[in-house]
């Protein structure tokens, strides 16, 4: 499988994996992996669990050697046939889900341990650690607490500030976040991301949480069984995805059977637009729950069978009625059920008539 969007390397390009791939005894792990990322960006890698997303982000440090492929550094080489260039020789830093802080020294030496000893000692070395935590949003006198006086988000920026004091040109960050309850894991990826863009360095993110890398990043590359399945920014890739998987995966999507004839799907909820579409005849149409909207009046109607409450909004599922425009298969009587979401609990109550509408365009995928 090779990326639905490629992402060609240019000569901006910080960091460039080429086919790279990765086995652990006879466990393929990665295969022909290729990506580049631009100087300054953030790159959110996504995937599920097993997927390859760590051992992707440890090739890049250096932990490990690809079995095939290269990577390519500052336009060095830091990884190919017959060279590996040692991890603490990258000039990368990697910031792991748990933090790593040592538990046995102060917050002021946890970040200390990253500078550079020649540069950094005394008064010096105290001022850089007094800079960096302000870098990450935390007062100077942090510096004499110890790591279990933190909570969870302040340990993962202590962890962040730490990494940073290397001044790394490339910063690895592996499921930071995933730790942390929800609140506290939004406000801690904001203050990571503002730090991050201030500083002008080159990020990668790996998640297995598809809101995280689409707030997160400039550019996402999704990452199934090994494989990397589509490069791009966050909108394209939710938007308009590579194939039904990779839809799926990145959020709740409306699945219709359609009949696409042109750049036009005609299915239970009418005719609907599709860009640039690949195939024809019959086909899967994709969107997202949020283009379908309850209006006033409307030849698109459906009845609520069931909602779930989330607070500001409710998923609405309904059973789409006839509308003479048919299904895939030609029959008119076929009913669908679809999920929609709406901000009005009162508005769809189990057994009301909605009328429905659909903004923008689908996607369509081979049946």
């Amino acid at each position: 499988m090779s990326p639905a969007s490629a992402d060609t390397p240019t000569p901006d390009s910080h960091l460039i994996i080429d086919k790279a791939t990765k086995a652990f005894g006879d466990t393929p792990v990665l295969h022909q992996v290729s990506l580049s990322v631009h100087r300054g960006i953030t790159t959110a890698v996504v995937g599920p669990s097993g997927s390859g997303k760590t051992t992707l982000l440890r090739l890049i440090a250096g932990f490990e050697a690809p079995d095939s492929g290269t990577i390519t550094l500052a336009d060095e080489l830091v990884a190919g046939p017959g060279k590996l260039v040692p991890a603490h020789r990258r000039n990368v830093g990697y910031v792991a889900q748990d933090g790593a802080l040592f538990p046995h020294l102060s917050v002021g030496r946890n970040i200390a341990f990253g500078l550079d000893k020649k540069r950094f000692s005394g008064r010096a070395a105290e001022a850089r650690v007094a800079e960096l935590l302000e870098m990450v949003s935390l007062e100077p006198a942090y510096a004499r607490r110890r790591p279990d006086e933190l909570s969870g988000g302040q340990q993962q920026r202590v962890a962040l500030a730490r990494a940073l004091a290397r001044e790394p040109e490339l910063m690895l960050l592996d499921e930071p976040f995933s730790a942390l309850d929800a609140g506290l894991r939004v406000a801690t990826r904001k203050a990571v991301a503002r730090t991050l863009a201030e500083a002008g360095v080159t990020t990668i993110l790996v998640t297995h949480d598809q809101g995280e890398a689409l707030s997160f990043a400039d550019q996402v590359a999704v990452m199934r069984r090994g494989e990397l399945a589509q490069i791009g920014n966050p909108f394209v890739v939710y938007t308009r995805p590579s194939d039904r998987e990779t839809a799926e995966f990145l959020g709740d999507a409306v699945i219709l059977d359609a009949d696409l004839q042109g750049s036009l799907a005609t299915c239970a909820l009418g005719g609907i637009p599709v860009r640039r579409p690949t195939c024809q005849g019959r086909v899967h149409l994709m969107l997202r729950p949020e283009q379908i909207r309850i209006v006033p009046e409307g030849q698109i109607k459906g009845t609520v069978l069931e909602t779930d409450f989330f607070g500001p909004e409710v998923t609405v599922r309904l059973r789409l009625h006839a509308n003479g425009h048919g299904s895939a298969d030609g029959g008119k009587d076929h009913q669908e059920t679809i999920t929609i979401r709406h901000w009005n609990a009162t508005l769809a109550k189990p057994g009301s008539e909605l009328n429905l509408r659909v903004i923008g365009e689908g996607v369509a995928f081979p049946a």
